[in-house]
């Protein structure tokens, strides 16, 4: 039954006293002092008082009758009372009583009988506690734990640990029934064990580990002090701190992985022997590791308006290439402006292949490109290159191993997202070594090479955010994989108005502080320039133009005759006579021309687009040969469309009106002059046709006329490539009329609108149409050699 009690009040700021459990309190605190006297006052051998928790300001409802044994002092001096808890009871409502204390009526709580499971629960907790209690070092307790029997006891002696927390004591407080206490002591108690095991098994690793490196440094310092000694009895020096590779390594700035692998061998290295060969292997490999700039790179500069300025002061021209750097460039500055980091493994690099002829500023664009971006710049000349491990680097078990040339290009550049020039990709050969281009596969490829592995490192290299530019002569060289991994940016060459602009504004002044001489002493007049690449240097870049000057230069530095300026009428004195006029106004033209069998074509070669003539003539029937005779250095392409040339003049020979029963008795023989040059390629199937009609009919072709294009069987003419480089060679040579495929219509797009202007371009679907327009009329036709 249930007794009703009037207790004073002593409150436990964040504490908790269960039932059993002897305490003492500081009677320093005013509460604590008030309530012991009211205690004392009210009367009894054993004043009693109502130990109730007080959290965060609110008193609980559960609380614990005690009893006050003693009061006294500590032995500092202080004054305290001991207490003891007796059972537990229900707070009720606040009373009056003796003293300043707080009196309220209580009710006794009566005890839950205690069962068999009560028992087995206890029989676990004890179990649990002993462990605890061991791994603790509390051992003088595990004895007064074992000889508890009583399992409400036993729950309520809990009150004493440390690793519960107040509000895990409040609940044991509140709870009557000891099986329940129990079961929440089980939970807890597994809890704080397991995180025990934990901490004693992070404190055995620290130690371990701790025991580890003392003996290893131990083991150091006897190596270093035997290392000293050996050096000492050799007459060498001490080691010095560069070769101190290890706090080199720590110190060093390196990814994780490779900073693992580069410690490995660093121990590596100082187990072996120093007359070992592999010692100097292993530090010429951490040299090249801590010289990588692993973590650095440069800022770009994103300010586009800037970055234009930059490449069009550099060069003349070259729009597709300047709005692509220019792209790239915003791009760049957008991802950065959202917070946009690596998608995919992949950064923002590019791989840019930039192709055209010789002499068009494909290698001196990649410096600007690199100074409009604010990157630096490192050129691989590619040119000869025939071993694979060129670019993939040697095993480090090979004599004289090295890296690739890509990984010496990182290094040299001295940041990671450098402009990478792989000069003349279209020149790299394959042999038994290997074939550098496929190596060149994975370096190029924006979805790989974030994890690039030289051979000689042997570790992962992130490319992804190096902007590669390729440059080649001839797309064809290039393998079709490779290529398919480059953005293809042509410079087909220029026009003649932009070869004087950048005569004017590039090539003079650089070959004028070539040859020691200031701007106002030479001027070179614009009409002189004009004449130099019409007439002096005809070529789709600048390089013989920058020759001619700097030859005229250097006579006029070698006069020493000042100021001077360099007229049209001059150029004879400085270099002689002219080596090219345009083919409309020379003799040799029309006279080329001037006899049936001859067409004027175009093509496109390794220097640019280039005029191609195309002879054709009938063998004597006499002679008896037949057949068909092909001259000139001609590839099996090219062969062939003589061949669907002559089939297609056989089979249409009556609606075309031309004598082809000539043919059958009589040898046909076709040159192709310059014939040192190797010829390939199917565009020169019209100009062929045109030639043969020609020869058949006695019709000569116009002498201002050339032509392009691939023919079929059936007398389609089909595209070709190289547009805008064939038709910048027929407007340098003079002709004014020209005829290409319709297909290819949309091509003359990149043309420059000053050589459209100039130029009378047809686009033709059909031979027929090209016979038209190609051949002189019947009437003013040569006499026929076809008869």
């Amino acid at each position: 039954m249930s007794e009703s009690l009037t207790l004073p009040v002593l409150p436990l700021d964040d504490a908790v006293v269960l039932p059993g459990m002897v305490v003492p309190l500081d009677l320093s605190d005013s509460e604590v002092r008030a309530a012991i006297e009211a205690a004392r006052a009210s009367g009894g051998n054993k004043p009693r008082v109502l130990l109730v928790p007080r959290i965060d300001g609110r008193y609980g409802a559960i609380g614990v009758r005690a009893v006050v044994e003693q009061v006294g002092r500590l032995p500092g001096g202080e004054p305290a009372a001991v207490v003891r808890g007796v059972d537990r009871v229900r707070v009720g409502t606040g009373t009056t009583g003796p003293g300043a204390a707080l009196w309220v009526e209580a009710d006794t709580i009566d005890p839950v009988p205690v069962g068999d499971r009560a028992h087995e629960l206890a029989k676990e907790y004890k179990a649990l506690a002993t462990t605890i209690l061991q791994k603790r070092g509390a051992w003088q307790v595990v004895d007064q734990v074992n000889q508890i029997d009583d399992p409400s006891v036993l729950a309520d002696s809990s009150g004493y640990t440390p690793w519960l927390s107040t509000a895990q004591k409040v609940e044991l407080l509140e709870q009557p029934d000891p099986a329940e206490r129990l079961a929440k002591l089980i939970e807890w108690s597994r809890e704080h064990l397991a995180e025990l095991d934990v901490a004693e098994t992070i404190r055995k690793d620290v130690q371990e580990g701790m025991e580890k490196q003392q003996r290893e440094f131990l083991l150091r310092q006897q190596l270093n002090a035997i290392r000293k000694e050996l050096k000492e009895l050799n007459g060498d020096s001490a080691e010095s701190e560069e070769e101190d590779y290890r706090a080199r390594v720590e110190a060093a700035d390196l990814p994780d992985k490779v900073r693992e692998a580069a410690l490995k061998e660093v121990d590596k290295l100082e187990r072996t022997s120093d007359q070992s060969p592999e010692t100097g292997w292993i530090r010429t490999w951490l040299d090249t590791v801590l010289d990588m700039p692993w973590n650095v790179r440069t800022e770009d500069n994103y300010d586009l308006a800037n970055a234009r300025a930059v490449l069009d002061a550099d060069h003349t021209g070259l729009a597709d290439v300047k709005d692509r750097i220019i792209e790239h460039l915003a791009v760049r500055k957008r991802r950065q402006e959202k917070g946009l980091g690596v998608v995919g493994g992949r950064r923002s690099g590019a791989v840019l292949a930039l192709a055209g002829p010789p002499g068009v500023g494909k290698t001196s664009l990649g410096e600007s490109v690199a100074r409009a971006m604010g990157r630096k710049f490192v050129r691989v000349a590619l040119g000869g290159v025939r071993d694979e491990a060129e670019i993939r680097g040697h095993r480090r078990t090979y004599v004289g191993a090295l890296p690739g040339r890509i990984v010496r290009a990182i290094r040299e550049a001295g940041s990671m997202n450098p402009v990478v020039l792989l000069d003349e990709v279209d020149k790299v050969g394959a042999d038994y070594r290997g074939d550098p281009t496929a190596a060149l596969l994975e370096v190029l490829d924006p979805a790989q090479n974030h994890t690039f592995r030289d051979h000689y490192l042997e570790v992962e290299l992130d490319l992804s955010d190096v902007l590669f530019l390729a440059t080649a002569n001839v797309l064809e060289a290039i393998p079709g994989p490779l290529l398919d991994r480059m953005e293809v940016v042509t410079l087909d060459g220029y026009t003649e108005d932009e070869k004087v602009a950048i005569a004017r504004d590039h090539l003079v002044p650089r070959q004028l502080e070539l040859a020691g001489l200031a701007a106002e002493e030479v001027t070179v007049e614009e009409p002189a320039l004009r004449k130099l690449a019409a007439e002096y240097t005809r070529e789709a870049g600048v390089r013989s133009l920058e020759r001619s000057v700097a030859r005229i230069l250097r006579k006029i530095a070698a006069k020493d005759e000042l100021p001077v300026t360099v007229r049209e009428e001059d150029l004879v004195g400085y270099l002689g006579r002219p080596r090219f006029v345009p083919e409309s106004s020379l003799p040799e033209n029309k006279q080329r021309t001037s006899v049936p069998g001859v067409a004027t074509g175009l093509a496109v070669t390794g220097a640019g687009g280039d005029v191609l003539y195309v002879e054709a003539s009938l063998a004597d029937p006499e002679t008896g040969e037949t057949g068909l005779t092909l001259t000139g250095q001609l590839g099996d392409v090219m062969k062939e469309s003589a061949r669907i040339a002559l089939s297609y003049l056989r089979s249409h020979g009556a609606e075309l009106e031309l004598p082809v029963t000539a043919l059958k008795d009589r040898s046909v023989h076709i040159h192709f002059p310059a014939g040192a040059v190797p010829k390939d390629g199917p565009s020169a199937g019209v100009t062929l046709t045109t030639a043969l009609a020609s020869l058949l009919s006695g019709r000569l072709v116009r002498s201002d006329v050339a032509m392009t294009g691939e023919i079929s069987l059936t007398g389609r003419v089909l595209p070709i490539g190289g547009v805008k480089q064939k038709l910048l060679a027929a407007h340098r040579a003079g002709i004014t009329t020209v005829l290409i495929p319709a297909r290819n219509e949309p091509d003359l797009d990149d043309v420059p609108e000053e050589v459209r202007k100039e130029l009378t371009i047809h686009t033709v679907s059909d031979v027929r149409e090209v016979l038209d327009i190609a051949l002189s009329p019947a009437e003013v036709a040569a006499p026929t050699v076809a008869a």
